[in-house]
């Protein structure tokens, strides 16, 4: 199996050498359109490797994508979060059952015995 990994790693870096080969020439990107920028004064502009703005593109674009799927499944964490409290708090309840402490034994149970002991 960890001879398929690097198999698969080794293709993918082979790919991307490649891809980044192919498209090495400079490319200007623009924060706003020229004429837009004259009126407002604003004239910032980056030159990257066509390459490089792909990568930059597809890590932002998955940053984007971590972050709002961890941002919808909030609730899930936040319910699964208030499940184990609750079960962590129903447990130590049950290791305080009256009649035994320190036993896990049914409420009904601890009950039935203190009775009997009484007698």
């Amino acid at each position: 199996m960890r001879i398929i990994n690097y198999v698969l790693l080794g293709i993918l870096v082979v790919v991307l050498v490649t891809v980044a080969v192919a498209n090495s020439a400079p490319v200007t990107l623009r924060l706003l359109p020229e004429a837009m920028a004259g009126f407002l004064g604003l004239t910032w502009e980056l030159t990257l490797p066509l390459f490089l703005v792909i990568f930059l593109g597809i890590a932002v674009g998955l940053l984007i994508g971590f972050v709002w799927e961890w941002m919808r499944e909030h609730h899930y964490r936040a319910e699964a979060r208030r499940q184990r409290r609750e079960r962590e708090r129903l447990e130590r309840e049950m290791t305080h059952t009256p009649g035994r402490p320190g036993r896990k034994d049914d409420e009904v149970l601890a009950l039935l015995d203190d009775r009997s002991t009484v007698r």
